[in-house]
């Protein structure tokens, strides 16, 4: 990580570590995201990525490692300290249901981050209209409570009152995978349109492959708590580099018809390790096709490269390595199943 990113980043994260008692949810991450950029987190339920969002925003605290946001340090700030400093960052959470408390409404959550932060309340209702109108909300609706609301529009409340504030940093944990298919497109859509018009870094927390491709700037892959790759979103897409990229990548549907070639889909066998008890060396070994020895016992350092950062060892300095997709028919169906498409 250069000088230049530490100082321009909006978020940064170094070492991140977050353990639940015997839970290793987060072991050692490090990330940055940049401003005006959309930075995607994926990876499997259990891999640890709403936690991380969780510690950005400082919902939690971490067991070590550091969080800067604007280059100040947030987790060694006090929480009067760290009152004013919340404007810069603010979350949206997976379900709108459980996220917006149903016995206020929608004006008066939309408003309550103003009020929080002092805003006068004669300031605050102009600005209410305003970002409802920016989510495509009528000025109505402020009078309205949640039940009254559908899904999607629950969703845009909720990003409403995390923009209210004109944070620099906006975390979008799974944003649409609590919301019927029909409305998902259109939530992503104005995420698009919203960070395009307003300019704020966004970390955007999914397993939702074709989101990814479609909203990030870059990507990150998590594995176990552990980041497996970075790298910009047309490298990982087209020529991803560690085994777990290429089989989660394998597995995501390609609805373009000219894109859709002849491929291998891999099965990874088994379900993802305890994480009260993680494997030893590289974490993604019990589940890897392509497993050595050194896999099992030693643990592969985050090595940058050009465009991206890949932790695998089988992956050469300059990039290339073996591609599981490229298997031929397994002789150990439980290892490894491939279907041709």
């Amino acid at each position: 990580m250069t000088a230049e990113a530490t100082t321009t980043a909006v978020c940064e994260v170094v070492d991140l570590v977050k353990h639940f008692g015997p839970v290793h949810a987060v072991d050692g991450l490090s990330l940055r995201v940049d401003p005006g950029e959309v930075l995607a987190l994926v990876g499997e339920s259990g891999s640890g990525k709403s936690t991380v969002g969780r510690l950005i925003v400082r919902l939690i605290d971490p067991t070590s490692g550091t969080v800067r946001i604007g280059g100040v340090d947030v987790g060694s700030m006090s929480r009067r300290a760290l009152r004013p400093h919340r404007r810069t960052v603010s979350i949206v959470f997976q379900d709108p249901a459980s996220s917006l408390d149903p016995r206020m409404r929608v004006g008066d959550i939309v408003a309550e981050p103003l009020r929080l932060h002092g805003v006068p309340r004669s300031d605050r209702s102009a600005r209410v209209r305003e970002v409802l109108e920016q989510v495509g909300m009528r000025a109505g609706v402020a009078e309205r409570y949640p039940h009254e609301l559908s899904g999607g529009q629950r969703q845009r409340v909720s990003i409403a009152r995390a923009l209210v504030s004109r944070p620099r940093l906006l975390v979008a944990d799974e944003p649409t995978s609590a919301l019927d298919v029909s409305v998902q497109a259109s939530v992503l859509n104005l995420l698009t349109d919203l960070q395009r018009d307003l300019g704020f870094a966004c970390l955007f927390i999914t397993h939702d492959l074709a989101a990814v491709e479609y909203l990030a700037d870059r990507v990150v892959v998590m594995y176990l708590g552990r980041v497996a790759e970075v790298g910009t979103r047309e490298l990982i897409f087209e020529h991803p580099r560690h085994p777990y990229t290429q089989a989660l990548l394998s597995a995501a549907p390609v609805p373009d018809p000219s894109r859709q070639r002849k491929r291998t889909r891999v099965v990874l066998s088994g379900e993802l390790p305890s994480q009260i008890d993680p494997p030893s060396g590289c974490r993604f070994h019990t589940r890897c096709p392509l497993a050595e020895d050194r896999c099992r016992t030693e643990v592969p350092a985050l090595r940058e490269m050009s465009h991206g950062s890949v932790a695998c060892h089988l992956v050469a300095d300059d990039g290339t390595g073996p591609d599981v997709r490229d298997l031929p028919d397994p002789t150990q169906p439980s290892r490894l199943v491939e279907r041709r498409r």
